[in-house]
């Protein structure tokens, strides 16, 4: 038995070793899941925070290591259009029919090499070299018919369906909920990414070992934090972001710079924990900017680009090296990667630029001394390889072992729809309790314009005028309901990116977001609809007792929803707030000036009478009058009333009355004060409301909210592929 100290196991470099079907399931390194099964200081989630930074890990080595999986990627090539518009004539004030030139800008060059089991691959080169280029090239992040080449893993052509669940990727941002903690943000990834066969204590398991493994004990009970909220530092969100990404033991690991806007210190521990990664049987690829010296101990495979193009591939111990057989040692005491970027720096300002760094590249590679570029040889196929794996304790995300192909080994997604339903709303409700101010601010809002409403619009009276006022009201209440669902804009598009992070590589389904998105904006819908229409009904005088109000509070909480929904279709389609809100706010007060309420739908003109159906506020404004003067016998208009509303209604009465009796001697029809003149009908029949009843037309509210839910879901599956063209 051997006694290793998790925070300091030294890599194993260069080693490419022939191994046989016995060897690889008998002698094989232990995987990620076995480590965690061996950390020595367990806490489960009653227990307090320990101090576990540095935790000693028993277990047996084997005498060689194996390398069950190898990522070969060989002629990489992509290339994008870039347009130029000819813009110097027209501020010269000429014109010209010349079209918009187009250059073809070279991203990757025939780049090739190979990643190993158990060893960290660094991408290197300078801002602008191809280095994320790569990186999602190798991910499946960039169009197939864009990119020229192959990626093999075990020399068997690497399927997009495949990749999505044996590999991870961990982008260049920390895309974190800022109000989880970090024991939190790891358990909900455990949720996701483990079967629900999987008990909840040994998910617990998990998670505690994976904060030891990246030593986040003392942060486990910290939140993420953000601008407003303070949480934890900027390594420990890097080392969470990654541990959301392994906590289901991914074979492939790709990051985009892990260590960008990290001190020294803090970087050095990130590459230490990946370090432990790969040694557990993982294939670690990452691009990095700069490498300390301390880092570059740790790498065991470098790939420098330039332009595109690879400078240098091999190990880092054969950099020295490589640089003098070029001509241009490395100085003692130099470190050596800020050397060699230097050169290509002071290379790519010449004439020839790196064309000869490349050439000589392509020479030595084939030199006996690079020994490191010799390919890995195994004997297992890219199946027997997983089957291994899983045999081992890897994919743990409900992988089986008795499949026929490599892709159904192991499945599209590790829990039901319901489960992930579940999560996804719990972890929702969770961080949104913890900003209280957020919905605060929205309940204030709705309460501060009925509060307004209700006192301007107090205690409405019966008469012509009350009529007029009341139907003020309820355009003005309508309209009010939607500007206030404006909130619900930053929502997904704070979460768009985590939203395509996690999707990208199948931790849940687009549609149980979409859905547990719609359960989880529900309560509050129904308390703020509750709130507004007891605030303002009977305050308003309202028509009607008790079933009159819960179907004003039906149509107010249906067009909460209907809102809801289509500012959250409008968060999934446009990716800037300020652009949405301008956007929200435009759209409203068309779907107001379309009601009816300004014109009548037999006045609104024929080719903007298609605007007047799709109007969200036509429907429930109709409702609710037509909730309002209902009885056909409550009488809004009698005799000298008919008067008011025009320019004889400041006439004396006694003047009034004498119209009267020679308006009925004329329609010879007997007028009297007290002869109802118009009824709650014949003031729907004014507006022109006499195509949808009342429930027909709350249900077609309800039916634009699911509408515009579908909406959204089609517009997270279109335009959320997260791949480059």
């Amino acid at each position: 038995m051997i006694r290793i100290v998790a925070q300091n196991v030294s890599p194993v470099r260069d080693c490419v070793p022939l191994y046989d079907r016995r060897q690889m399931l008998e002698m094989s390194s232990p995987t990620f899941a076995q480590l965690l099964n061996n950390v020595g200081d367990h806490v489960t989630g009653d227990e307090t925070e320990t101090n576990s930074v540095h935790q000693v890990l028993t277990m047996e080595l084997p005498v060689q290591q194996s390398i069950p999986f190898v990522l070969s990627f060989s002629n990489l090539t992509y290339s994008v259009r870039v347009r130029r518009k000819n813009i110097f004539p027209a501020i010269f004030g000429r014109r010209t029919d010349e079209p918009p030139s187009t250059r073809t800008k070279v991203l990757l060059n025939d780049i090739s090499g190979e990643a190993r089991d158990g060893e960290l691959l660094a991408v290197l080169g300078a801002s602008g070299s191809g280095k994320s280029t790569l990186i999602d090239a190798l991910a499946n992040r960039i169009a197939k018919e864009s990119l020229k080449g192959e990626v093999k893993l075990n020399g068997e052509p690497l399927h997009s369906k495949l990749l999505k669940v044996i590999s991870a990727y961990v982008m260049q941002d920390d895309l974190l909920y800022p109000m989880l903690t970090v024991e939190e943000t790891l358990m909900f990834s455990a949720e996701f990414r483990l079967p629900r066969t999987l008990s909840k204590s040994k998910k617990k398991g998990r998670v505690q070992a994976l904060i030891d493994q990246l030593g986040l004990r003392n942060a486990a009970k910290t939140i993420i934090g953000d601008e407003g909220h303070r949480g934890v530092s900027g390594g420990e969100r890097r080392r969470v972001s990654i541990g959301i990404d392994i906590i289901h033991d991914p074979i492939i690991l790709f990051l985009d710079e892990p260590t960008s806007g990290l001190d020294s210190t803090s970087a050095f521990m990130v590459i230490k924990v990946l370090q432990r990664i790969a040694q557990s049987g993982s294939i670690v690829i990452m691009s990095i900017h700069q490498p300390s010296y301390r880092i570059l101990g740790l790498l065991d495979r470098l790939i420098f680009l330039s332009r595109g193009q690879t400078v240098y591939s091999g190990s880092p111990l054969n950099l020295p090296q490589f640089f003098t057989d070029f001509g241009h040692p490395i100085p003692e005491n130099e470190n050596k990667t800020e050397f060699a970027l230097d050169l290509i720096r002071e290379l790519e300002g010449s004439p020839d630029g790196t064309n000869s760094l490349v050439e000589f590249n392509r020479k030595w590679k084939n030199t006996s001394r690079n020994s490191a570029t010799t390919p890995a040889r195994y004997d297992l196929s890219l199946k027997e390889a997983i089957s291994a794996s899983i045999s081992r304790g890897k994919l743990v995300s409900g992988a089986t072992n008795d499949a026929a192909n490599p892709t159904a080994m192991v499945p599209t997604f590790a829990n039901p729809i319901w489960t992930e339903m579940a999560v996804l709303s719990k972890r929702s409700f969770t961080n949104s309790w913890r900003m209280p101010e957020i919905f605060a601010v929205r309940f204030g809002a709705v309460m501060v314009t009925g509060f307004i409403l209700a006192t301007m619009f107090w205690r409405l009276d019966d008469s012509p005028r009350g009529v007029r006022e009341r139907i003020g009201f309820f355009a003005f209440a309508m309209s009010t309901t939607y500007y206030t669902c404006a909130e619900a804009l930053p929502v997904f598009i704070h979460e768009r990116f985590i939203f395509m992070r996690e999707t990208a590589y199948n931790a849940y389904r687009r549609s149980s977001y979409c859905l547990s998105h719609a359960l989880v904006s529900i309560p509050a819908l129904i308390f703020l609809s509750i709130s507004f229409a007891a605030l303002t009904f009977w305050a308003v005088g309202l028509d009607g007792g008790t079933s009159s109000f819960l179907f004003y509070l039906s149509v107010v909480l249906a067009s909460f929803w209907a809102g809801n929904s289509f500012v959250t279709f409008l968060s999934g389609v446009i990716p800037h707030v300020m652009i949405g809100y301008v956007i929200v706010v435009a759209i409203f007060a068309y779907y107001l000036l379309f009601s009816g309420f300004f014109l009548n739908r037999d006045r609104i003109p024929s080719y903007w009478i298609w605007f007047h159906y799709l109007s969200l506020v036509k429907y429930p404004y109709e409702a609710v009058l037509q909730n309002e003067f209902k009885d056909p016998m409550k009488c809004f208009v009698r005799g000298i009333q008919l008067f008011d509303n025009s320019p004889l209604g400041d006439v004396p009465i006694s003047l009034k009355e004498k119209l009267l009796d020679s308006i009925s001697k004329t329609l010879n029809v007997r007028i009297t004060s007290s002869t109802c003149v118009m009824t709650g009908a014949d003031i729907l029949v004014q507006q022109g409301i006499t195509q949808l009843n009342k429930w027909n037309c709350l249900w077609v509210t309800i039916a634009w909210g699911f509408f515009f839910r579908i909406l959204f879901y089609f517009s997270l599956l279109l335009g959320s592929k997260n791949k480059r063209r």
